[in-house]
Protein backbone atom coordinates (compact mmCIF):
# COMPACT_ATOMS: atom_id res chain seq x y z
CA UNK A 1 0.00 0.00 0.00
CA UNK A 2 1.39 3.37 -1.01
CA UNK A 3 1.74 6.23 1.45
CA UNK A 4 -0.88 8.31 -0.37
CA UNK A 5 -3.44 5.50 -0.15
CA UNK A 6 -2.64 5.01 3.53
CA UNK A 7 -2.99 8.75 4.14
CA UNK A 8 -6.34 8.84 2.34
CA UNK A 9 -7.71 5.97 4.40
CA UNK A 10 -6.54 7.48 7.68
CA UNK A 11 -7.91 10.90 6.72
CA UNK A 12 -11.25 9.40 5.66
CA UNK A 13 -11.49 7.56 8.99
CA UNK A 14 -10.68 10.82 10.82
CA UNK A 15 -13.40 12.70 8.90
CA UNK A 16 -15.97 10.02 9.66
CA UNK A 17 -15.02 10.04 13.34
CA UNK A 18 -15.34 13.83 13.63
CA UNK A 19 -18.71 13.84 11.87
CA UNK A 20 -20.00 11.00 14.05
CA UNK A 21 -18.92 12.73 17.26
CA UNK A 22 -20.42 16.04 16.20
CA UNK A 23 -23.75 14.49 15.23
CA UNK A 24 -23.94 12.45 18.45
CA UNK A 25 -23.32 15.58 20.51
CA UNK A 26 -26.21 17.54 18.99
CA UNK A 27 -29.63 17.23 20.57
CA UNK A 28 -32.74 18.67 18.97
CA UNK A 29 -35.82 19.36 21.05
CA UNK A 30 -39.27 20.07 19.73
CA UNK A 31 -40.70 23.16 21.34
CA UNK A 32 -43.89 25.12 21.24
CA UNK A 33 -42.15 28.50 21.04
CA UNK A 34 -40.74 29.50 17.63
CA UNK A 35 -37.64 31.17 19.11
CA UNK A 36 -36.65 27.91 20.78
CA UNK A 37 -36.94 26.07 17.47
CA UNK A 38 -34.76 28.70 15.77
CA UNK A 39 -32.16 28.47 18.55
CA UNK A 40 -32.09 24.66 18.27
CA UNK A 41 -31.62 24.89 14.50
CA UNK A 42 -28.86 27.46 14.99
CA UNK A 43 -27.07 25.16 17.44
CA UNK A 44 -27.36 22.28 14.96
CA UNK A 45 -25.94 24.31 12.07
CA UNK A 46 -23.08 25.67 14.17
CA UNK A 47 -22.33 22.10 15.29
CA UNK A 48 -21.96 21.02 11.66
CA UNK A 49 -19.77 24.05 10.92
CA UNK A 50 -17.60 23.15 13.92
CA UNK A 51 -17.19 19.60 12.56
CA UNK A 52 -16.03 20.97 9.21
CA UNK A 53 -13.56 23.23 11.01
CA UNK A 54 -12.15 20.28 12.95
CA UNK A 55 -11.69 18.34 9.72
CA UNK A 56 -9.79 21.31 8.26
CA UNK A 57 -7.68 21.51 11.42
CA UNK A 58 -6.70 17.86 11.06
CA UNK A 59 -5.95 18.28 7.36
CA UNK A 60 -3.82 21.37 8.05
CA UNK A 61 -1.79 19.52 10.68
CA UNK A 62 -1.20 16.65 8.26
CA UNK A 63 -0.13 19.08 5.53
CA UNK A 64 2.34 20.78 7.85
CA UNK A 65 3.75 17.41 8.91
CA UNK A 66 4.16 16.25 5.33
CA UNK A 67 5.80 19.53 4.35
CA UNK A 68 8.31 19.25 7.18
CA UNK A 69 9.14 15.74 5.99
CA UNK A 70 9.57 16.75 2.34
CA UNK A 71 11.07 20.24 3.01
CA UNK A 72 8.48 21.90 0.76
CA UNK A 73 7.93 25.56 1.76
CA UNK A 74 4.86 26.10 -0.44
CA UNK A 75 3.12 23.06 1.06
CA UNK A 76 4.06 24.34 4.52
CA UNK A 77 2.46 27.71 3.76
CA UNK A 78 -0.69 25.98 2.51
CA UNK A 79 -0.72 23.85 5.66
CA UNK A 80 -0.54 26.88 7.94
CA UNK A 81 -3.28 28.64 5.96
CA UNK A 82 -5.50 25.56 6.21
CA UNK A 83 -4.76 25.31 9.93
CA UNK A 84 -5.63 28.98 10.48
CA UNK A 85 -8.83 28.62 8.46
CA UNK A 86 -9.78 25.54 10.46
CA UNK A 87 -9.32 27.42 13.74
CA UNK A 88 -11.47 30.30 12.52
CA UNK A 89 -14.21 27.98 11.23
CA UNK A 90 -14.14 25.86 14.40
CA UNK A 91 -14.66 28.87 16.67
CA UNK A 92 -16.97 30.90 14.40
CA UNK A 93 -19.86 30.87 16.88
CA UNK A 94 -17.69 32.24 19.68
CA UNK A 95 -16.21 34.85 17.35
CA UNK A 96 -19.68 36.00 16.29
CA UNK A 97 -20.78 36.17 19.93
CA UNK A 98 -17.76 38.35 20.74
CA UNK A 99 -18.47 40.67 17.80
CA UNK A 100 -22.19 41.05 18.48
CA UNK A 101 -21.85 41.10 22.24
CA UNK A 102 -24.39 38.30 22.63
Amino acid sequence: MKNSQKFRRIFAAYCVLVMMLSVLDITAYAASEPITVVNNLSDFIFGLIRAIGMILLGFGIVQIGLSLKSHDPSQRANGFMTLAGGVIITFVKEILNLITGG
